[in-house]
């Protein structure tokens, strides 16, 4: 059995279309578990909880420009209560491909008990 030649190259357009995705959203997405492991290393930190809302900010913010995530300070959310301490960040990605434009929505964050 002989497999036609558009059938082979139409397989490797679809291989090299998904290497190609692999390639351009892989970075996004480790560079958002690093910083979901940073702000739980935070918040789970000896010190988290008498710093100031201010200086926890600074800090995620200053890891997410490392890691050239789009992260403003208003992303940033903090809440102390009775339980512990909590920061999540909400922010998004746009991918801008040939013929569409994706945002790429990320919510890391974590809390103390």
């Amino acid at each position: 059995m002989t497999v036609s030649r558009w059938r082979i190259a139409a397989a490797i357009a679809v291989l090299a279309g998904l290497a190609g995705f692999a390639v351009l959203f892989t970075p996004i997405y480790l560079h958002n578990l690093q910083l979901q492991s940073f702000v739980a290393d935070l918040t789970h930190g000896p010190d988290a909880s008498g710093e100031p809302d201010a200086a926890l900010r600074d800090k995620v913010l200053k890891r997410a420009g490392e890691l050239n995530l789009p992260i403003k300070a208003d992303n940033v959310h903090i809440e102390r209560t009775a339980e512990g301490l909590r920061i999540y960040v909400r922010y998004f990605v746009r991918v801008s491909l040939p013929f569409y434009t994706v945002d790429l929505h990320f919510y890391p964050g974590a809390g103390s008990r």
